[in-house]
């Protein structure tokens, strides 16, 4: 797998960076006759929040997204699917100009909580069933599991004001991208970190500062999950424009001892599996 950071401002825009988005990239056959089954590279992103939509176009064609899963539908995590529907309906290659309804084949897949296509109507202003004609909307509950081409993806129920949800997936060679999303500890995000190649954690609150529980992680939170999970590597997200980057990544290596790092916009990382 290939992990490409679109966005990794937490909770909003910041200005060296869009909210949060990911790019998971993976080569492989989908394991269904019903998916096109040509070997070919599978675009999968972890949430697409505001302003992301912009450098997501610089890194590929927005028609040949897959799938986007939505950690949880709080607008610097989904915002800019809006974006993405206008691409869709009037960008290259659309029909909607004529009065039609994006084929089926170029609708992309979007999976996230019960009421997803309820939020996308009303960000974009529009009918559930607009909606529906731009993306196939699926929801996810703790602990099913679903395929996207080659990967495996496993959603995992975490501890956040809304339904929010971390997500583990399994690449075509067994490596394990472990994604949070916004949590604060919790049995769920410890289930998805389980063992992971490379967990990439939000850490929003800053220890000593924000005393606030069951909205995000500190610096020492995050690395006492990656601790505990048995983690191969750190990367820290999600931190807030007005945050200390280096204060929060120090507050996780000092329980942590394994490769930390702080996510940056534009960063590319290979995922591997143990060796």
């Amino acid at each position: 797998m290939r992990l490409t950071v679109v966005g990794c401002s937490g909770s909003m825009p910041g200005p060296g960076s869009a909210a949060s988005s990911y790019l998971v990239q993976s080569d492989g056959t989908a394991p269904s006759p019903g998916d096109a089954a040509a070997n070919r590279t599978w675009n999968v992103l972890l949430d697409l929040g505001s302003g992301a939509f912009g450098p997501l176009q610089t890194l590929l064609q927005p028609h040949d997204v897959d799938a986007v899963l939505l950690s949880h539908l709080h607008p610097d995590h989904c915002a800019d699917l809006t974006a993405l529907a206008v691409w869709l309906r009037y960008g290259p290659g659309s029909v909607l100009g004529t009065g039609g309804a994006v084929p089926p084949e170029r609708r992309v897949r979007v999976i996230g909580p019960a009421g997803t296509a309820e939020r996308l109507a009303e960000l974009s202003m529009e009918m559930p069933g607009d909606v529906a004609a731009t993306f196939d909307v699926e929801t996810v509950a703790d602990g099913d599991e679903l395929a996207v081409g080659p990967l495996r993806v496993a959603a995992h129920e975490v501890r956040h004001p809304v339904t929010a949800f971390a997500y583990r997936l399994t690449g075509p060679d067994g490596e394990v991208l472990t994604y949070t999303g916004d949590t604060d500890s919790c049995d769920g995000v410890e289930r998805a970190a389980a063992g992971a190649d490379l967990l990439l954690s939000e850490a929003a609150f800053t220890d000593g500062v924000d005393e606030v529980r069951g909205i995000h992680l500190t610096g020492s939170r995050a690395g006492a999950l990656a601790r505990d999970a048995g983690v191969r590597r750190l990367l820290l997200t999600h931190l807030q424009p007005w945050a200390d980057p280096e204060r929060i990544r120090d507050d996780a290596a000092a329980v942590y001892d394994g490769p930390v790092a702080l996510a940056r916009a534009g960063q590319v990382d290979q995922v591997l599996a143990h060796s």
